[in-house]
């Protein structure tokens, strides 16, 4: 344990301190353009086990591997330099894209969970790629948050969640794309989302000409995160309605403020209009806003006693990612209805 995390602007000085800490195995948070990451040197069992033992993730979840954008995938990964995954990766990378590809196994073992594959992403954002840049270290790296809770979106959300646990946080501001990377299989004829995100199925249609999405499931090992467990969740009391049913949210905040409890509204720009002026946390009106706000307002909405929301409009393939999110962490709510 550390007495106290550290959390610093990037600067030459802090990248400095973040390429040592990683060369002696231990972890930095540091941001992406989707959430911050909890950086760990991927070729290192030790650091990797911290990683695990730090989050409390199950030991069955495989961990995406992050590189700067010249560094050369083919030392990690098997690449076919003239297949489908070249021009996906030239459309879309450096972005919120991660690829899996068939390991060369290079990094340590317990990162892919005794899969045949490898997962790596580019970081688009300006920071990521100038911390990657300097350690110039292939660095496996999950959302930096406490296993099941909700992914963070500023430096400090994950002071929030890690402070004493790690030796430091590289604070770049808050993430502005909001939800994780779409994860791609790319070792199959046609490309596989694995995990929903922000590059959709249809955009990388219009590059390669096909696309499918896997099914999630809870029994055959996951390829990448995302797939089995439960995420997401706010430390609070939550509750989930029907798009039709603003009659019973509005009857429970009402029996909640009459009880002295705080609750608040997360809810999108359509339902926002109908509940007048009680207290309200914006998601916005597109799936791009959408995206964006939403691990920020659950994590705002845990100052409150009870978060009040109701289902998406699905009405696009970037509203199906958003909610895969939404989706689980209202979980509990659902299943208590």
């Amino acid at each position: 344990m550390f007495m106290d995390t550290l959390v610093k602007k990037i600067t030459p000085e802090s990248l400095a301190l973040a390429k040592r800490l990683i060369e002696e195995e231990q972890l930095v948070a540091f941001p992406t353009e989707t959430v911050y990451g909890l950086g760990a040197l991927a070729t290192s069992e030790i650091a990797i086990k911290r990683v695990y033992e730090v989050k409390g993730r199950p030991s069955d979840n495989p961990l995406i591997v992050h590189v700067h954008k010249d560094y050369d995938i083919s030392k990690l990964v098997e690449v076919n330099e003239n297949g489908y995954a070249k021009k996906i990766a030239k459309a879309f990378t450096p972005g919120p894209l991660t690829m899996v590809y068939k390991s060369k196994k290079r990094v340590a073992s317990s990162l892919s969970c005794g899969l045949e594959t490898l997962a790596i992403r580019v970081p688009q954002s300006k920071e990521a790629q100038e911390f990657l840049t300097f350690v110039n270290q292939p660095i496996a790296a999950p959302s930096a948050n406490i296993s099941k809770h909700i992914s963070p979106v500023t430096a400090q959300h994950v002071y929030q969640d890690f402070n004493g646990a790690i030796p430091l946080i590289l604070d770049g501001g808050r993430c502005q794309g909001g939800i994780e990377s779409t994860v791609l299989d790319v070792t199959g004829e046609v490309p596989v989302i694995l995990r929903k995100g922000l590059i959709t199925a249809e955009m990388i249609k219009q590059v390669v000409g096909a696309c499918e999405y896997a099914e999630e499931t809870v029994t055959q090992k996951a390829k990448s995160p995302g797939m089995k467990y439960s995420h997401y969740t706010p430390n609070c009391s939550t509750a989930l309605f029907e798009r039709n049913e603003i009659e019973k949210g509005v009857a429970l905040y009402e029996e909640l403020e009459g009880k002295g409890k705080k609750a608040v509204f997360l809810v999108d720009e359509e339902i926002a209009l109908l509940l007048g002026s009680r207290r309200i946390l914006h998601l916005g009106a597109t799936g791009e806003q959408m995206a964006s706000n939403l691990y920020d307002l659950l994590h705002e909405g845990e100052k409150y006693d009870c978060i009040i929301t109701f289902k998406l409009n699905l009405n696009s393939e970037l509203m199906l990612s958003v909610n895969n999110r939404f989706s689980k962490a209202f979980f509990k709510a659902e299943n208590k209805k």
